[in-house]
């Protein structure tokens, strides 16, 4: 049976920065070797499985699942008197940072602690502000020509954060923006193990969402599906997010609607949830979604796309925290749509055919 929290906390706990995601990608290739029947890696590095439709249909039809597999993380930029001073790769959040354990990665791994200036040295005005990225320095404990001697300009430092199990079925741990929606396809393709279904499912573990949707744009260009899912976190509730962009964590997945989204694939999801009486919300976005989803839209001649997000707190932290309901919810949800779609949902959702029933 797939142990879903197993698998989750194996991928969190892997050090992936993006751009370097290889760590992970191996991870994943490992976990989707008997849910998929080949592979493919596109020339930017992202991961794709190709599981083959179980019913024939002509032409053949392609189904494309992403979810980006690399984290937020930091890159060394020098090194003073034996600290090292750090660049912030995509989305660190400097404010959360100091006090956090890390990993540098250098000739081998050393673990090390975030600092900044301590507050009996900082002045008065200082105190009021978080510390900036300059004012953060990476100390390994070792002496000035130890830390030389292992570690370079350019080395990756990733947070040291396992995960964590909480109350009431959460969890909480780094990088699940987006690895746990890599877990919500792995569980999917586990599900459909048991299904009959008629397209083609390319699974794709996306590179350096984070760096600005780099491989969302090139898989897509490769795989030229018929249809695309990506998967990507949400907000929930928690101190400084307003109530009307937040959504429950344990509600469900949430499928997203609005002009980066192709509204006969969100009808059809929200029709497969109903049916198979899945808990789940619903986000209208009115522009770009910031996720895969806005650069598999526009890839090629366009692809039809849908989103489906998970709801976490503290993203891009080290202490993300989801609800493991949402991930399964999410994951049969993914099955259940695939296993329905046929021969003639393309012309079902043809932009000419909605126009029409619109119109009436």
């Amino acid at each position: 049976m797939f142990d879903l929290k197993a698998h989750l906390k194996t991928l969190s706990e892997a050090h992936a920065p993006s751009g370097h995601e290889g760590p992970v990608r191996e991870l994943i290739r490992e976990a989707w070797a008997g849910l998929v029947d080949d592979f493919e890696q596109d020339g930017l590095g992202s991961l794709i499985g190709i599981k083959r439709a179980t019913r024939s249909i002509d032409p053949p039809r392609r189904i494309m699942l992403a979810a980006h597999m690399d984290e937020i993380g930091l890159m060394v930029r020098d090194i003073v008197d034996g600290f090292l001073v750090v660049h912030r790769i995509s989305g660190i959040d400097n404010r959360v940072m100091p006090a956090q354990p890390v990993i540098v990665h250098g000739k081998r791994p050393l673990k090390g602690v975030v600092a900044t200036i301590p507050p009996h040295l900082s002045n008065p005005e200082d105190r009021k502000t978080y510390p900036t990225m300059d004012q953060l320095v990476v100390d390994v404990g070792l002496s000035a020509d130890e830390v030389t001697e292992l570690v370079t300009i350019g080395d990756l430092i990733t947070p040291d954060a396992p995960m964590l199990e909480m109350g009431n079925g959460l969890v909480s741990g780094k990088a699940f923006d987006d690895r746990a929606c890599v877990a919500i396809v792995t569980y999917a393709l586990d599900a459909l193990q048991n299904m009959q279904h008629s397209w083609d499912v390319y699974a794709t573990a996306t590179v350096q969402e984070e760096s600005g949707l780099l491989g969302a744009r090139t898989a897509a260009y490769h795989i030229g599906p018929d249809a695309a899912i990506a998967l990507d976190v949400t907000f929930a509730p928690q101190s400084g997010v307003n109530n009307d962009e937040a959504f429950e964590m344990g509600s469900g997945p949430v499928i997203a609607l609005g002009a980066n989204i192709h509204p006969g694939l969100f009808n059809k999801l929200m029709d497969t949830a109903r049916k198979n009486e899945i808990k789940h919300q619903t986000e209208a976005i009115v522009g770009p979604t910031g996720t895969d989803a806005w650069a598999i839209q526009v890839a090629r001649a366009g692809i039809p796309t849908a989103l489906i997000s998970v709801p976490i707190r503290n993203m891009h932290s080290p202490v993300e925290t989801l609800d493991l309901k949402d991930l399964e919810r999410a994951g049969r949800l993914l099955a259940l749509f695939i296993a329905g779609l046929d021969a003639d949902f393309l012309q079902a959702i043809d932009w000419d055919d909605l126009k029409d029933a619109t119109a009436g």
